[in-house]
């Protein structure tokens, strides 16, 4: 046993064909019995979260599903937990990298992509936060660091805390190429409008959209926006 229970889910994303999930099985659930994340400064109340279906993941995904695809473009995803955006990205055949912190978070991917039938996909460590005593975490041995440069880097629901000191712009900026584009659901937190300085800073220009879905049978009610991050 694990030491976490899950579950299966059919999601279904139009423009693509319905996605087979297994995540953890509600909030409650946590094993991390060599503090793996723990070193990672991952708490025992955020340690699931990784493995949850989030609003603002469905969202992005559901984008990733229509956007016009782009030859030999590179898409970055950053903070993926369960990774939907990108599986349907990799779905459609794009060039696309996972990235997460958890140390769980490959295991789930690589499960994923195996309940869905598709090829294995690119999964990097990515760490922006710091750690108590401003150190970045050490990587795991057994992960990669994300390389290079992307034209596209996107997530969900990513801006949940503070970063006075703009950690995750600078990560942003560390990765994308001269052109380059980041996408950003975000369910109106507040610390928006902060991020958005810090990458208006490194040259990029915000364009943004409202998103706002009414409940029906098979979606809940969301409103956020659509954060259009652009540096050419």
């Amino acid at each position: 046993m694990p030491g976490y229970l899950v579950k299966h889910e059919h999601i279904a994303i139009d423009g693509v064909a319905d996605l087979q999930i297994r995540s953890l099985l509600d909030r409650q659930q946590f094993s991390d019995p060599h503090d793996l994340a723990l070193q990672q400064g991952i708490s025992s109340a955020a340690w699931p979260l990784f493995g949850l279906l989030w609003p603002s993941g469905l969202q992005l995904a559901a984008r990733m599903a229509v956007r016009a695809m782009v030859p030999q473009e590179r898409i970055l995803e950053i903070g993926c937990g369960l990774a939907l955006a990108s599986l349907v990205s990799h779905r459609r055949g794009s060039d696309v990298t996972a990235s997460d912190c958890h140390p769980l978070t490959a295991g789930f991917l690589a499960e994923n992509l195996r309940l869905n039938g598709l090829l294995p996909m690119a999964y990097r460590h990515g760490q922006w936060s710091e750690s108590a005593d401003d150190l970045l975490p050490p990587v795991p041995q057994d992960e990669q660091t994300i390389s290079g440069r992307f034209d596209l880097v996107i997530g969900s629901d990513i801006l949940y805390e503070r970063d006075d000191g703009g950690l995750l712009a600078g990560f942003i900026g560390r990765h994308v190429g001269a052109r380059a584009e980041v996408w950003i659901v975000d369910p109106n937190r507040g610390n928006r409008a902060a991020f958005t300085r810090q990458m208006a800073s490194m040259g990029f220009t915000l364009q943004e959209e409202r998103l706002q879905q009414v409940a029906d049978a098979t979606h809940a009610a969301y409103k956020g926006r659509l954060l259009v991050y652009s540096n050419h």
